[in-house]
């Protein structure tokens, strides 16, 4: 399905049909503040080993993140967050940064890996916070698999190269061709492991 979102005003009968797909085990393509991801409901775990295939990885070795509504949301699925940490990311988040942190015994089975870690990102899009709010949990996220080219930034290229395998593309406008900027915060000093969109200034 295709399904056209406005970028601003999302309608809500479309956000109810996205909801619905990604709690019945669906798969969607969607835009974000970067590049368009590939997503699904993070305890769903049909729909987690569906993303796998199209990317063509295991689960746990997959370096999947997840994209959070805010940062409350955000901190359910870490370790407990200093208060230097916390205010680094209040300042950086929504963003186009994703943040690996310790895992915390929310994160599903499925994806937990042997570093115990996993990324996270508030993505300053309306588009992607209006499904997280309506979700009320995370979504799964995932770059497009192959190289990032230029047709991964049109939602209709986009659909003609996936519709055989994700239940919905929402069309948000013409994506980014830049992800975001990965910062590991495992260890200190805090690493860039990943240049992205986010310039990154600590």
């Amino acid at each position: 399905m295709f399904l056209q979102v406005h970028p601003i005003d999302p309608n809500p009968r479309y956000i109810k049909m996205i909801i619905e797909c990604l709690l019945d085990g669906g798969t969607i393509i969607y835009p974000t503040d970067t590049i368009y991801g590939l997503g699904c409901d993070i305890f769903q775990h049909k729909a987690i080993e569906k993303i796998c295939r199209i990317k063509g990885v295991e689960p746990a070795k997959a370096q999947l993140s997840f994209i959070c509504y805010d940062l409350s949301d955000l901190s359910k699925y870490t370790k407990s967050i200093s208060t230097p940490l916390y205010r680094i990311l209040k300042s950086y988040l929504p963003g186009a940064y994703t943040f690996i942190l310790p895992a915390s015994k929310e994160v599903p089975k499925i994806l937990q890996n042997k570093k115990h870690t996993i990324g996270l990102r508030v993505p300053d899009n309306v588009i992607a916070r209006t499904i997280l709010h309506a979700l009320q949990h995370p979504l799964l996220s995932a770059s497009l698999p192959g190289e990032m080219v230029e047709e991964y930034t049109d939602p209709e290229l986009i659909y003609n190269k996936f519709e055989k395998l994700v239940d919905i593309v929402v069309d948000g406008g013409i994506g980014g061709i830049i992800p975001s900027t990965v910062i590991d915060c495992t260890k200190e000093p805090y690493e860039v492991i990943r240049e992205g969109l986010g310039v990154w200034e600590e």
